[in-house]
Formats: C-alpha cells, sequence, structure tokens
C-alpha cells in the first residue's frame, strides 16, 4: 500500500507499519523484522491478559486492587487516582479523574499475578503471546516495556478485529466508555472533558485533535507508545493500522500520525 510509504518521511533509524483487515488482508512496510520497544502499546497486551483472566475466573474487575476504595476496573482504565510514574500513593480520589498513570499498569499486574498465582510475565505468556504465536518478551514494566517486531502487532491486531481469545462481548466491554464523564490530560494532546477510556484502550470518540485521522471513526479505540508507536482498530472499517519506530513521540506526532491514518484509509476508499 503506496500510504504506507509515508513513515519513510519521520526521521526514525527504523520504522514498520502494517494495515490489517478482518478479511485477512494484510499489507507491510518498513523494517518487518526489527525488534521495537513498543511503550505504552504494552498497556493493551497487559489489558488483554486481564480479560482472558477474568473470563477464566482468575480475579473480577470490580475486585479491590491498587491504592485503598480502587478496583481492577479503576487501574485498568486510569482511574485509581494513581499518578504517572511508579509509586503507591494517590494524588486524586478514585474515580474522580482520568489520569494516565503507568504506577496503575504495575500494580494491574501485580494483581493479575495474585489472582493467577503465578508471575505475571508467564500469564501473559501463557494466556496471550504464544496463543497469538508473538515472538517477543516483556522485558520490565507491564506498562511499557515490551518488546517485538511488527508480526507481532500485526498478530495482535488480528486478534483485536476478531477475537478468538476471549468473547467478543468482552472484547465490546473493553472497548466501552469506563467511567463516563472523567476528565483527563492525554499525553501529547492535552486536556479533554471527557477523556473517554476503556478497559485499557484509549477511545476516539469526539476527540479533537487526535493521533488518528479525520477520516477514523468514533468507534476507533487502540493506544500509542511514547517511543513512536501505535495501534489503532476501526471497527466501522473492519480495519486496523500498527506503527512501530524508534523515534520517540514530540510534536511531530501530530501532523505525522493523521496523515499517514488519512492516507491508508483514503487509499482503501
Amino acid at each position: 500500500m503506496e500510504a504506507l510509504r509515508h513513515i519513510d518521511e519521520w526521521g526514525a533509524a527504523h520504522a514498520a507499519a502494517s494495515v490489517v483487515r478482518a478479511d485477512g488482508g494484510v499489507a507491510r512496510h518498513g523494517a518487518r523484522g526489527h525488534v521495537f520497544r513498543w511503550a505504552s502499546i504494552t498497556k493493551l497486551l497487559t489489558a488483554y491478559a486481564l480479560l482472558v483472566a477474568v473470563e477464566e475466573g482468575a480475579l473480577d474487575l470490580d475486585d479491590p486492587a491498587g491504592p485503598e476504595g480502587a478496583s481492577v476496573r479503576h487501574l485498568a482504565a486510569h482511574a485509581s487516582g494513581l499518578p504517572f510514574e511508579s509509586g503507591g500513593v494517590r494524588i486524586s480520589r478514585v474515580g474522580a479523574r482520568r489520569i494516565y498513570s503507568n504506577a496503575g499498569y504495575d500494580a494491574l499486574a501485580e494483581a493479575l499475578a495474585a489472582g493467577a498465582e503465578m508471575p505475571f510475565e508467564e500469564y501473559l505468556r501463557a494466556a496471550v503471546l504464544e496463543p497469538l504465536g508473538m515472538g517477543g518478551d516483556l522485558r520490565g514494566s507491564a506498562a511499557s516495556e515490551y518488546f517485538g517486531a511488527l508480526d507481532d502487532l500485526v498478530a495482535f491486531a488480528r486478534e483485536l478485529l476478531a477475537p478468538q481469545l476471549v468473547a467478543p462481548e468482552t472484547l465490546a466491554e473493553a472497548t466501552s466508555v469506563q467511567f463516563p464523564g472523567l476528565a483527563g490530560v492525554l499525553p501529547d494532546f492535552g486536556r479533554f472533558e471527557p477523556n473517554d477510556w476503556g478497559i485499557g484502550f484509549e477511545l476516539k470518540d469526539a476527540k479533537a485533535p487526535h493521533w488518528t485521522g479525520a477520516r477514523n471513526s468514533p468507534r476507533t479505540f487502540g493506544h500509542f507508545g511514547g517511543s513512536g508507536t501505535f495501534l489503532w482498530v476501526d471497527p466501522e472499517g473492519a480495519v486496523a493500522l500498527a506503527c512501530l519506530t524508534d523515534r520517540e513521540t514530540g510534536e511531530w506526532i501530530k501532523e505525522a500520525w493523521p496523515r499517514l491514518s488519512d492516507a491508508v484509509l483514503g487509499d482503501l476508499g
């Protein structure tokens, strides 16, 4: 797909991108075999492992977890009151604000490990990575330190388009608004009221400006990472766009990412 060549203009040492269709079609461009740090896209893998664990009965979304008064659902939806960086001290009341939190995802991994009675890394591999044929690995934080190649992200995108590891109803809940009405800051894009989020998945809804394209439907969900990485899924178009780079996010993404997304959707018609 010609639109994917936009990534060659981004100034990254390595970049790779893929369009994935629900009908199985895939177009790829760039450094397909390079192992990238996914940064905060890792949160989607953690959230997906959580969904598997919930279906298995290892824990419940409304079980207590994290700071006092918070639940697994609060942690997964950035509504626990924990700060961005690691640490267990709340900076807001539980459920009062949408505070994007790496600390919350580390706490979520701890809760999942306790419920599954095994280290989080082992559960992630058994529940998500191996079933999807993903060859990368978690090298630290459950919030930001998965390392893998483009084919891993393609495999995960396929799962989100047509779930096999969880019931479609479970994914539908995860991609619906949790704790509606919460205001908060979407990193790099500013404050939104509301700043809608699902269970792990950032929801486009009516946010503008947004890191996806103007052609993306409001139902689009996904995540981006600070190493210049993103994955979005648009259910209305039955399409996903996966992108991995090693250029840190900054002002450049605000033009480059929507431009790529709109070019891809334009090519698809």
